[in-house]
């Protein structure tokens, strides 16, 4: 049987291209809960989701050649203040796409290939020979659930072109830094203090040409820089989440010499 590629993405701990042979009468259960989501602090995102993700979370962009959106949903490793322990997710959250698609995801089966072929984590317990679910299969063909699957996944990679497009365009006019925030909590002398990411420079923004400007408003990519902005206010609310939930960063007392 033909396997997936080895570099696994996030959440994915294995991957299998679903075919009639081995997945036949194998069905897809319905969840109410994320569990793997539950320890993960920052989730990609595309940039066609910056308008309803911005609302929720602060967005940022992820240092090093791999440039991607990300929606922080935590501010330290393993945090996660959206969802709980069990995969509960907070009511009425947006959750990214990247999120929903799993277990399923798209891949290519032979490095040289182009073509695409629909996989699924077999470890997500979500999908399997069970006698409860939706199917995955009506005979030969796929089942309705299957196809609503692949489509999902097929306009996800499209978002994920049209991602890397608007990544390369804030590229060429130099608009990402590193970012750094600071948070100052009333009973800490020293503030904590957030690197590790990029952000959108500002004043690099407010001197872009014009005509530039203007370009950018039609095609619709400056209401998401904008949205990507105003989103770091709430920085400050996520981490205010993490202190009440108990997460939050420990001051480490000063050591005191032996006397």
């Amino acid at each position: 049987m033909a396997s997936a590629p080895a570099d696994l993405p996030l959440f994915y701990n294995d991957l299998v291209p679903l075919n009639t042979r081995d997945h036949a009468t194998w069905q897809a259960r319905a969840v109410d809960k994320a569990p793997w989501l539950a320890h993960q602090h920052a989730v990609p995102l595309t940039a066609e989701e910056f308008p309803q993700a911005a609302r929720h979370f602060p967005i940022v962009f992820a240092s090093g050649e791999n440039t991607v959106p990300l929606a922080l949903m935590g501010l330290n490793e393993g945090v996660n203040v959206f969802v709980g322990d069990d995969g509960t997710v907070a009511e009425n959250l947006y959750l990214p796409a990247y999120a929903r698609r799993y277990p399923f995801m798209l891949a290519k089966l032979q490095p040289t290939s182009e073509e695409l072929s629909l996989c699924f984590d077999p470890a997500s317990g979500l999908i399997g020979a069970f006698t409860d679910g939706q199917p995955l299969f009506d005979g030969d063909a796929p089942s309705a659930a299957t196809q609503a699957a692949l489509q999902f996944c097929e306009q996800f990679e499209q978002a994920g072109q049209r991602t890397q497009a608007f990544i390369e365009e804030l590229k060429k006019h130099q608009l990402l830094m590193e970012g750094e925030v600071s948070i100052q909590q009333q009973d800490n002398a020293q503030p904590f203090v957030y690197r590790g990411f990029q952000m959108v420079d500002q004043e690099k923004l407010r001197n872009v040409r014009g005509d530039v400007l203007r370009g950018w408003a039609q095609s619709g990519l400056l209401p998401l820089l904008y949205a990507h902005i105003f989103s770091l206010e709430l920085i400050s609310t996520v981490f205010a989440r993490q202190v009440q939930q108990g997460k939050g960063p420990q001051v480490q007392p000063l050591p005191i010499p032996a006397l």
